[in-house]
């Protein structure tokens, strides 16, 4: 686990040495972020988020893993398109995302079906730790809501309890144009590692 945790370490290092190798000058507004010298910062992943040469931080911890992998990833990707939210899409409705689609039902939606009743009872908290609102009119489901867990991703989760007929489900869409900000699997990753967050809101 520790050799897989540093060569996570090296690819976010890697991609920010590319980000401020061919530094782009419209960083701020792409992101989009406040910028301080050569460090962005913007929410992510429902924390603060500081980016610079030497690191990504959530909060004061410094991010090594799979979510500074993204969050430099998705600082490569961020062009200044706007973000565009509907029509919402499913993920197996992007390009090539078959690969990633069985994994993406398993630890991105069926990870939350177990805990769909606490999910409505701390759904404000959930909101606001994302910078989150409700769907869109014409979203289906008992519940539902809007969350972002970086500036220009939007994930609508659409939960249905269970009852008599049914068990409990749970339904994770994208914003329309999300694949324009990160690749594909890591888009994946995106929906496991906000869910989770989701579950750690919880607590």
């Amino acid at each position: 686990m520790e050799v897989m945790g540093d060569n996570y370490a090296k690819i976010v290092q890697g991609n920010l040495k590319r980000l401020y190798g061919n530094f782009p000058e419209n960083l701020a507004r792409a992101l989009p972020a406040e910028r301080d010298k050569d460090s962005f910062l913007f929410h992510a992943f429902g924390e603060k988020c500081e980016l610079g040469p030497g690191g990504i931080f959530l909060g004061q911890v410094q991010q090594t893993g799979v979510i500074g992998i993204l969050i430099s990833l998705y600082a490569l990707h961020a062009g200044t398109e706007p973000s565009m939210l509907e029509p919402l899409k499913a993920f197996k409705d992007f390009p090539n995302s078959m690969p990633y689609a069985g994994a993406f039902v398993t630890h991105a939606q069926q990870i939350l079906v177990p805990h769909v009743e606490r999910i409505e009872k701390t759904k404000e908290r959930i909101m606001a730790n994302l910078s989150g609102r409700n769907a869109p009119t014409g979203v289906e489901g008992d519940f539902s809501f809007i969350v972002y867990p970086l500036p220009k991703i939007a994930l609508c989760y659409i939960f249905y309890e269970a009852d008599d007929d049914f068990l409990a489900s749970v339904t994770c869409l994208y914003s329309n144009n999300a694949l324009s900000f990160l690749p594909i699997d890591a888009l994946a990753d995106v929906g496991e590692y906000t869910s989770r967050k989701i579950l750690d809101l919880m607590d």
